[in-house]
């Protein structure tokens, strides 16, 4: 039974919340403010985190924030119709997803299950990608470029490897969207996906402006260009 921490103040959202994530079959802890949260999550697993974004005592980017300095747990964001335009910074801060309110509880449900069988694909992997002096080990969720760990987002690590396990081949905008987000990436628009190609490059190429390992190719996607042929 997967372990879900929600974080939410709201008494009113909570209870439909925790029963319809029980109903659903799995075990929902719910903390109402950051400091509650961060406790459970230091002295808990959790296989997915719910965050609201307006808490009482800071917001849900500052539990991001700390969790992201030593997990990539999953994260889907509560965000008002008015916070829309934190999205981004949510995603690029390490979030997964995000659900604007009002919503339907089907559709968080969809959600969770959505993301949680991502990232079991990515985890199942037992071995080690390794092109282009980059490794990633997929068991410990840890990229190392010339013997050093880089600090990737989330949405970087997940990116980095569906490039690498996909090497030399031309991924389209809209299969890249499609296996990094639910429902064809039709939450995150092709901006977006340029800026996290973008900072990606920023960490991974020696001349970010003059890219030779993550290529653009104009007007289709992407390619992980693999130099030498050393793709493992």
């Amino acid at each position: 039974m997967n372990n879900i921490l929600l974080v939410e103040d709201d008494l009113n959202l909570i209870d439909g919340l925790e029963y319809s994530i029980q109903k659903n079959g799995f075990h929902v802890h719910v903390a109402r403010t950051v400091e509650e949260a961060l406790t459970l999550y230091e002295n808990r697993k959790y296989d997915l985190l719910i965050l609201d974004l307006t808490l009482p005592d800071g917001t849900g980017f500052d539990i991001c924030k700390r969790v992201r300095q030593s997990s990539v747990v999953p994260i889907i964001f509560l965000t008002a119709s008015d916070e829309e335009v934190n999205v981004v910074m949510g995603l690029d801060m390490g979030g997964d997803d995000y659900i604007t309110k009002p919503f339907k509880l089907n559709e968080l449900i969809s959600r969770i299950k959505a993301l949680l069988r991502r990232t079991n694909a990515f985890q199942e992997e037992t071995y080690k990608l390794n092109s282009n002096g980059i490794r990633i080990e997929l068991l410990n969720n840890r990229v190392i470029k010339n013997g050093r760990i880089l600090e990737l987002t989330a949405v970087e690590y997940k990116l980095l490897c569906l490039l690498m396990k996909n090497p030399n081949i031309v991924l389209t905008r809209e299969k890249i969207l499609s296996k990094l987000w639910d429902d064809n990436g039709d939450f995150v628009d092709n901006n977006t996906l340029s800026v996290y190609i973008r900072r990606l490059r920023s960490k991974i190429e020696e001349d970010p402006n003059h890219p030779r390992l993550l290529l653009t190719i104009r007007g289709i996607g992407y390619k992980w260009n693999v130099i030498g042929g050393n793709n493992i």
